[in-house]
């Protein structure tokens, strides 16, 4: 069984989840080409560190979801968020740069994670967050992605929220998984209600 990154859930809306993350530590990759491949193409070099690529030689428990964004978007050096963006204007099939992540199991932190060997993967902090999620199921196409991105936004905006970050792509399942049984979600970060 698959450890899920812990959240509490704040409010339930129709349309999606008002959700509270903690901070957690992620290993991701950085891998240029189609949105729909961009989970494939890092998906090694992930599996490789989990499994014991890293300075202590020790495996690392994998944790759902696999968290797909855009990596042209910038992070904040002193506050770093989840890979965001996501919409390529070139249509889904035309290449992109996207940062594929593992979130790893709840404990880790950047001095106590094992370290990568490979140079390909990176470790980056996460700070606490309050986040939309919007559930589907179904394939992983940009196509998808963005039309329900379009339905969290507007849910978000009619519900009084601001968003505050750029969309993350979330994925829960196997690529074996049969497509209509997959578990998908869009994230959006939200202002604190001050």
């Amino acid at each position: 069984m698959t450890e899920q990154q812990p959240y509490d859930v704040v409010l339930s809306y129709d349309q999606f989840e008002l959700r509270r993350y903690p901070a957690h530590l992620l290993a991701e990759v950085t891998t240029d080409g189609p949105f729909k491949d961009a989970g494939n193409r890092a998906f090694r070099y992930l599996f490789a560190y989990i499994g014991g690529a890293n300075q202590s030689r020790r495996e690392v428990a994998i944790t759902a979801p696999v968290v797909q964004t855009d990596a042209a978007q910038k992070i904040a050096m002193t506050a770093p968020v989840l890979q965001q963006g996501l919409a390529d204007p070139s249509g889904p099939d035309a290449g992109g740069r996207f940062r594929v992540s593992f979130v790893l199991p709840e404990g880790f932190t950047a001095e106590t994670a094992p370290q990568p060997t490979d140079p390909n993967v990176q470790l980056r902090t996460v700070p606490a967050s309050l986040t939309g999620a919007l559930r589907f199921s179904g394939g992983w196409s940009q196509a998808r992605f963005e039309q329900h991105l379009d339905e969290l936004r507007g849910a978000l905006s009619v519900a009084g929220f601001r968003v505050v970050g750029a969309p993350r792509f979330a994925r829960f399942d196997p690529p074996f998984k049969p497509w209509f049984l997959r578990r998908n979600e869009v994230l959006l970060d939200v202002q604190e209600a001050v």
